[in-house]
């Protein structure tokens, strides 16, 4: 029997049905998937199906620490095996819990996500225990040097609870939460003033005990590439020499010479010398003024992977996961049409509550389904699912990188995590694993 298994809804189930059909409690078949109490469902829906392989139940005196030792485990693997211990200030009596599945993953892996400062910290708290890095965005230079901060202290102190690094995100926004690309320019060039904002985020890293940091510069100037890098390369001496990390996000390149603003300046070679480690925006084919399709189509995700491999070492490339979807209204006017982003799981409720079937296109490995809104128009959405994320999860293993990293955490998305749990074993590099 095997530790999971993705289910895809069928007319005349139910939530209970399923459950006792895989031998799996309903409770955690809700739980597990995210839906509503009510258990409604939508045909074609994916569903996780875990099935443990040791189980507990809470006795009077038990804490998570002792259970944990009692069967040698962390108390880290407990939340990840259990997302209802996450946060939870008392564990009833008779509670159970999960222990372990069959065949538990050997393969290890970092795992990274960006956020705003905004973010629900109920959300920022359940993706937590699965993430090796926060990746806080963005923070900003003034003319002067000086640096554009966010505020994020609680979270650095509630990432670091669950022994998560955390990563300050540098890129070209103002003070008024506008991007200026026209400011890199000086960035590059002018040596004097790219040691002292490198200096100023230096300060702010170590006065906010975070361990590194982010670059994430998009629509650079072609002609500024090897000054692009070479920054890169001047960032992470600095930060290294401090005991620092230096990640270098990088467009979604299939060659080296791809035509266009947003991929010339991102030469992946001297880029992945320079860095610590890189991530892959494999994500955005679907974007908000497209034309109707999925965001991260695991061919075209492939494609720029295999590039990547060509020019930087597996052990520095994070894959990127897009964790939200796009909602377009028909039939789409390019240039006129613009689509909405919408989390995973508003997605499925969506379908849910239009009686919409939810379909799965087999090229791109990717869900959708088609409604009418309240004003008789026809939309289409696309988004993931853990059909569409075990397609990437099996990339990372199949290719053996470092991992992979989620634009972004502000949507909750439980499903994912549990699968990405049952996959890999995800390694924290900051504190200890409790």
């Amino acid at each position: 029997m095997t530790v999971l298994e993705i289910y895809t809804v069928q007319a005349g189930d139910t939530a209970l049905s399923i459950a006792n059909r895989f031998g799996v409690s309903l409770q955690r078949l809700i739980s597990d998937n995210g839906l509503s109490v009510s258990g409604r469902l939508a045909v074609g829906q994916a569903l996780l199906i875990l099935r443990p392989e040791t189980v507990y139940t809470f006795m009077r005196g038990d804490s998570l620490f002792s259970v944990a030792e009692t069967y040698g485990t962390s108390v880290m693997q407990l939340y990840r095996n259990n997302p209802f211990l996450i946060g939870a200030d008392y564990i009833p009596e008779g509670t159970q819990i999960t222990i372990s599945f069959d065949d538990d993953p050997a393969e290890d892996i970092r795992v990274s996500g960006f956020v705003y400062s905004y973010i629900d910290r109920s959300i920022l708290e359940a993706a937590l225990p699965y993430m090796t890095y926060v990746i806080v965005f963005g923070y900003g230079f003034n003319e002067d040097g000086s640096v554009i901060e966010v505020s994020d202290s609680d979270i650095i102190e509630l990432s670091h609870r669950y022994g998560t690094a955390v990563l300050l995100s540098l890129t070209t926004i103002n003070e008024d939460g506008s991007f200026g690309s026209g400011k890199v320019e000086r960035l590059l060039t002018d040596l004097d003033f790219q040691n002292l904002v490198i200096e100023e985020m230096i300060g702010v890293i170590t006065r906010k005990n975070a361990q590194g940091m982010d670059i994430d510069m998009e629509y650079i100037p072609p002609q500024l590439r090897t000054e692009f890098a070479a920054f890169a390369e001047n960032a992470a001496r600095q930060l290294n020499a401090v005991g620092l990390e230096v990640h270098v996000d990088l467009a979604p390149k299939t060659s080296a010479d791809q035509p266009g603003t947003l991929y010339e300046a991102h030469d992946y070679r001297l880029l992945g010398n320079a860095a610590d480690l890189v991530f892959l925006m494999t994500y955005e084919w679907g974007y908000t003024y497209g034309p109707p399709m999925a965001v991260a189509p695991l061919p075209s995700v492939r494609r720029v992977l295999d590039y990547a491999l060509t020019e930087i070492p597996a052990e520095k490339i994070f894959l990127g996961i897009p964790n939200y979807g796009y909602n377009w209204k028909l039939p789409y006017e390019r240039g006129v049409t613009a689509a909405v982003t919408l989390g995973n799981l508003t997605a499925v409720n969506l379908a849910i509550g239009n009686g919409a079937e939810i379909l799965f296109d087999e090229l791109s490995q990717s869900p959708y389904f088609y409604y009418t809104d309240s004003e008789g128009a026809e939309r289409v959405v696309w988004f993931e699912d853990v059909r569409s994320l075990r397609g990437k999860f099996s990339l990372v293993s199949e290719k053996d990188i470092l991992g992979c990293g989620y634009w972004n955490l502000m949507r909750p998305f439980p499903q994912n995590f549990l699968l990405l749990n049952s996959m890999f074993n995800i390694v924290k590099v900051y504190g200890t694993d409790i």
